[in-house]
């Protein structure tokens, strides 16, 4: 069976830092793309950061540009985010995925395997 499990959120203030981790289990991701997603309350769910299955690719959404950090441990089967300078707007429920390929995507179609979240919470 195939999990992939996040940890590392929480409540915060704003300008404060948090990294998300998210383990998979049931099979290895290393030859895969990986990445973030967010969702705020009565919004869709939204790309936030994708790494290839090298780590030599990186992208991120324009909101968090210069303050998220997208990074993998293939070996721990483990994807990480660093998020520092918090917002107010970066509030969400933050998954995981994994993708079909190996190269990173902001297409959510193009994910197979989902964890089920962790909520990040930053107060102003």
């Amino acid at each position: 069976q195939v999990q992939l499990v996040e940890s590392g959120g929480g409540l915060v203030q704003a300008g404060d830092s948090l990294r998300l981790s998210c383990v998979a289990s049931g099979r290895t991701f290393s030859n895969h793309a990986m990445g973030w997603f967010r969702q705020a309350p009565g919004k869709e769910r939204e790309f936030v950061a994708t790494i290839s299955w090298s780590s030599d690719f990186t992208d991120y959404a324009d909101s968090v540009k210069g303050r998220f950090t997208i990074s993998r441990n293939s070996a721990k089967n483990t994807v990480y985010l660093q998020m520092n300078s918090l917002k107010p707007e970066d509030t969400a429920v933050y998954s995981c995925a994994a993708g079909s390929g190996r190269f990173g995507t902001t297409i959510i179609n193009e994910y197979v395997y989902w964890g089920q979240g962790t909520q990040v919470t930053v107060s102003s």
